[in-house]
């Protein structure tokens, strides 16, 4: 008598999904009058989310006024307790970068670098302290078109008149706008440092100096899924603007080219960097496990 054919289940489909951020104005009231108007911000959202459909993730955009803290990170936890080991989130951003004073301690220059959403600034600790929510074993990827590090306003300004301009809270505005909501952002480090139970490090600080960084080790350890981010710009350098696409995003979708490329994160970087000029060089941070994620074909569930 023939035996019955055994089946064998089918492995699980990883799951995947994504967050798109495109902020072209922010909100006059929230930022002591000034709405920094920009031209591409929504565009590169789009095109960001357009990638991620295409490679079968569902996708969710939060454009200018929809783009606020409370559906920021709404949307960052709901993703972190629907994802498990073997899944994927990627999560762009297109806007200013701005800086809020450093009350919890951690930060050299004793600025803690923001995203400017639409309603107010998101710290930098906060973002990393929601990352590190997300289970062990998920895969981040994290495309930050924007100016958000610690010295990235000692830089001089690109001269008027260019159809590309700096993507970042001009230090004045900065001022007021902390000025105006001191307790608001202090409470916010004060907050995540208590959540965290430690010292909570600034991504980009973190990601850069995880190598040798005895300082971080503790904070570091922790974070249990394996991310890569990859910034518009080095410290010391604006992300630009354009009319159609911001410039670390136009070279970033080049290199793309639909699909065609067929390299890794790593060479992907580089050949994002290598077309850009010098006075902007992407820079390539990664956090927790990420040696093989690095080593995968960009997108690849």
């Amino acid at each position: 008598m023939a035996s019955k054919p055994v089946s064998v289940p089918a492995a699980k489909q990883p799951r995947a999904l994504s967050l798109h951020i495109g902020v072209n104005e922010v909100s006059a009231a929230h930022y002591e009058g000034w709405t920094g108007p920009l031209a591409a911000c929504e565009f590169d959202a789009h095109d960001m989310a357009a990638i991620a459909r295409s490679r079968g993730m569902k996708s969710t955009l939060l454009i200018t006024r929809k783009a606020t803290r409370s559906n920021l990170l709404a949307a960052l936890r709901k993703a972190a307790k629907a994802l498990v080991a073997g899944d994927f989130f990627f999560l762009s951003f297109s806007g200013h970068g701005g800086q809020v004073p450093d009350v919890s301690g951690e930060e050299d220059d004793k600025q803690d670098e923001t995203w400017c959403l639409f309603d107010g600034q998101l710290i930098d600790d906060e973002l990393y302290f929601e990352l590190s929510r997300f289970a062990r074993g998920v895969r981040i990827l994290v495309l930050s078109d924007s100016c958000h590090s610690g010295t990235v306003v000692r830089a001089a300004r690109p001269p008027g008149g260019s159809a590309q301009r700096p993507r970042i809270l001009p230090p004045a505005v900065g001022l007021r706008v902390y000025a105006a909501h001191k307790a608001f952002y202090d409470q916010l480090q004060t907050a995540v440092a208590q959540q965290a139970g430690a010292r909570v490090s600034d991504p980009d600080t973190a990601l850069a100096n995880v190598a040798v960084s005895t300082r971080l080790t503790g904070i570091v350890k922790d974070f249990k899924p394996s991310l890569i981010l990859i910034s518009g710009c080095q410290d010391n350098q604006f992300s630009m603007d354009g009319d159609h696409n911001g410039a670390f995003t136009e070279q970033l979708l080049r290199i793309w080219n639909n699909g065609a490329f067929k390299g890794s994160y790593a060479s992907w970087h580089a050949r994002i960097r290598a077309g850009l000029p010098p006075s902007q060089s992407p820079n390539l941070f990664t956090l927790g496990p990420s040696g093989a994620f690095l080593k995968q074909q960009p997108f690849a569930l």
